[in-house]
Order: C-alpha cells, then structure tokens, then sequence
C-alpha cells in the first residue's frame, strides 16, 4: 500500500515494524492532550493506530480537531505491556509523531460516527452521508458488499457466464410498477424508461446464442418505498439457455453455498427445502415464510409452483403473477384454463424474506400472443411494446429461464441490519429523496424549452 505519502496503512502495524521509520496518513478518530504530552488515534479503512507526541510535537495539538486528515511521519515503539490495547489489531505498537502536516483541519461536526451513546438520526445520518460512511459500521457494510458482489462474479465466471452490460435508457414497457421516464431532447415528446430489470434484454441475449449471462444491474421502479426497498437497486441478474427448473435451482444453490462459505465462513446445507406457493400460504399465510429453527444466522427455502395469474378485483383483469414472459406448468392446458395454471416459478427465501426470484420463460410467439391476451392487452398495444421481442421468437429460440437476486437485500441480511440503506452507499430516504444532493430538484426553464416541457403547478 506504499505511496507518495504514506508507507503503511493504520491497520498493520505490529511488533515486526518495532524501530522502523513510517509514514501513516488518515483521519483523526480521537485526541487525547495529557500535560506537554498527547495521543491521537489516527483512523484509515484499515484500522486504527495510536499516535504518540512528544512535548515537540505536541504543539499542534490546538491546530488540530476530529476527523482532521493528517499526515505523520515517525518511529515504530512497543508499548508497555499494561499499555497494550488488546481491542485494536495494532495494540502492540504506537507510533512517535516526528513530523504532523494537516492536510484539511474539519469544522464542528453535524453527526457523531462511532459513539453509541450518542445516535444521529436516519435522516441527519443521510444529510452527511460522506461522513457517516466514515463509521466502522458503514465501512463495514460496503466492505461486505464488495466481497460478496466479488464472490459471486468469481464463481458465475468459473462456471461459463459471461458479464454483459444491458442498456439503461430503454423503452417503457409498464406493466408493474411505474416507471422511471427520461425526455428525449433529439425527439421531442417521446421518453425513454429506465428499465425496472433487464429481463427483456436478457431473453435477447438468449436468442443471440450467449448461453450464460450475468451482469449486476442497476434497476429503476417508481413506486412507494419501505425499509427493503429503493427506487434505485442493485440486482444480480441471470439467465440460462437449454435449461429446466432444476438446472437453476441446483447451480444458484451451489453459489450461495460458496459466498456463505468465503464471505461469513458459514457452511449452508444444500439442497434447500422447497415449499409449494399453496402449502406456504395455507400454513404460514404468506409465500416468503420465516422457516427458521431456533438454532438457525439462516434458513433458505425455495417456494415452487406459483400461480401464473392473480386476478385484480379492482382493475377487473388478470395479472401475471411474476410477469408476462413466464411459461405455464403445461402448455397444452392453457388454451382450456389459464387462471387455473401453474407457473414454471420459483422464489428463494431467506428468514423470511424473497431475495431472489425467476422463471422459465416462454420460448413461443404464439404462446407469448396468447399470455398476452390473457392479461387483457390488445394486440396493436403489445406489437408496440413487445414487437421487437416477438420478431425475435420467430428466428429460432432456445428454451431458457433465469433468476434474479435482490443484492441489497440479500447483503443486509448478511450484515444484520434492518434496513437496506445500511449497506448502500448512498441511498435515497423513505420518500425517494436524496437529502445530500437535495434532490430530485427543479430545473432551469431552457432544460425545460430544450426538452419541449412545461411544467403545469
């Protein structure tokens, strides 16, 4: 970790560098002043190490305050055996401050990060996001998202899968929740849609012979927010050629079996329990139940055989239970009774939560025509929104499926935390505002006039 100016970092000092000269740089995490003398303890990502001052150096102490980036040059020493901090990995050693140059002294704090007894509240936590990040917990967390994402992208690339990258300015196909829409400027009245998942894109690249694709995907859905959701997340997108249920099912355990095992050094048992949809809800009244045994940091399940349609008393239709690119159990039977049919779908459950779900997709025009039909769609409205899609089946179309992880949901359930805006690095608040940058916001009248917009208060 050598640069221009530092030799080490504050987390791996230990009694091997006893006597060495070294150059630590890093943030201020305490300040101790005791008569001419003085301590800090200077904070990095990687740890903490003590810093002792001599009545010499101990002159800057009035210059200095927390979380002030300095930079210290000076001499490895043991320290005394009732001295030595067993709670820091650097415990054994301290460093002799010969030289301190403060590169940005910070002002009055708006938050306190690393002190129980003193809790910010959520929202002044996301105001100073850059601080709170700053926290052992924060670093904690996005040093466990990389691992995992990491982890993942090792063992899907181990086993054939290839990382694509799908478009963000895409086309509105709404049929969930809201979309996210984007002006364009060059055509005047039409938008684009930031996608809500690459699921069209990713049956694209199945046509196109890709096989295994992977990618962790940026996805935009407007819709109303809770504790396990954002406007804004992140997913671990996959989809497979020449595949059944079984082959997905087996293959994705094998992988949350490795990122348990690397990441948190937990052995997961597989295979997983399943549950059918109608056992799930008629024993738990839900079909993402807490299956856990007393004794269980995790209990995953696979809830099978969805419905393929739920119908919607206020909209008087039919909606697809997953969505409308989603093969029935059997073809043949829903010509006869769709609403009766079982979907080819499948959830993974973690303590009670959905962190993942997929399906075995349709690979028929005709049969994607029919499903179509079923919801209630007309035929000039779904060649406008899917006519790309069905084009495509007509040029020969493997059979495949895929899933999707939630990552955000998956991690904070690794890290323990109850929100998914503790493992996020930025995150919006409950009602999709980002409180740092102050937005969304207004804009001025020539973006407006640019985009041919006006805006009706």
């Amino acid at each position: 970790m050598q640069t221009t100016y530092r030799t080490h970092t504050c987390g791996e000092l230990t009694k091997k560098e006893v006597g060495k000269k070294v150059s630590l740089c890093g943030w201020i995490d305490s300040l101790r002043p005791h008569g001419k003398i003085g301590f800090i303890n200077l904070r990095d990502r990687y740890g903490v190490i003590q810093i002792f001052l001599s009545p010499e150096t101990s002159k800057i102490l009035s210059e200095l305050s927390k979380e002030s980036v300095i930079y210290v040059k000076g001499k490895v020493n043991a320290r005394p055996e009732k001295l030595i901090n067993k709670d820091l990995l650097t415990g054994e050693v301290e460093v002799s401050a010969e030289e301190i140059i403060v590169f940005s002294k910070a002002s009055e704090l708006p938050l306190q990060i690393n002190n129980k007894e003193i809790q910010s509240t959520e929202e002044t936590r996301l105001k100073y996001r850059y601080l709170d990040l700053r926290s052992e917990r924060m670093q904690k967390n996005i040093m466990l998202r990389h691992k995992v994402v990491k982890s993942v992208r090792d063992f899907l690339d181990k086993n054939k899968f290839l990382e694509i990258e799908t478009p963000i300015l895409a086309k509105s196909t709404p049929e969930g929740a809201r979309d996210y829409l984007v002006p364009s400027r060059i055509i005047k009245g039409t938008f684009f849609a930031l996608p809500q998942s690459p699921q069209l894109f990713k049956q694209l690249l199945m046509i196109a012979g890709m096989d295994r694709y992977f990618q962790i995907a940026r996805c935009f859905r407007d819709e109303d927010l809770r504790a396990d959701r954002q406007p804004e997340f992140t997913q671990l997108d996959i989809e497979m050629s020449f595949i059944d249920e079984e082959d997905i099912m087996s293959l994705m355990e094998k992988l949350i079996k490795t990122v348990w095992k690397e990441i948190l050094n937990v052995d997961v048992q597989i295979p997983f329990n399943r549950m059918t949809y109608d056992e799930a809800m008629k024993k738990y009244n839900s079909d993402k139940p807490d299956v856990r045994k007393k004794e269980e940091k995790f209990a995953f399940l696979w809830v099978v055989d969805f419905p393929l349609l739920e119908y919607s008393e206020d909209d008087k239709r039919w909606y697809a239970k997953h969505h409308p690119f989603t093969s029935p159990k059997s073809m043949k039977e829903f010509d006869k009774k769709p609403e009766q049919m079982v979907a080819k779908a499948y959830d993974l459950v973690l303590n009670g939560s959905e962190i993942g779900g997929g399906s075995i997709r349709i690979n028929d025009p005709e049969m994607q025509r029919k499903m179509f039909d079923t919801l209630g769609l007309k035929k000039k409205e779904y060649e406008d929104k899917f006519g790309f899609l069905l084009n495509a089946f007509k040029i020969g179309v493997p059979p495949h499926g895929g899933i999707a992880f939630g990552i955000d949901r998956m991690i904070a359930i690794m890290a323990g935390e109850e929100s998914i805006r503790d493992v996020i690095a930025f995150p919006k608040n409950k009602d999709a505002k980002d409180l740092m940058l102050d937005s969304p916001s207004e804009v001025s009248k020539q973006q407006l006039k640019d985009l041919g917009i006006d805006i009706k208060k």
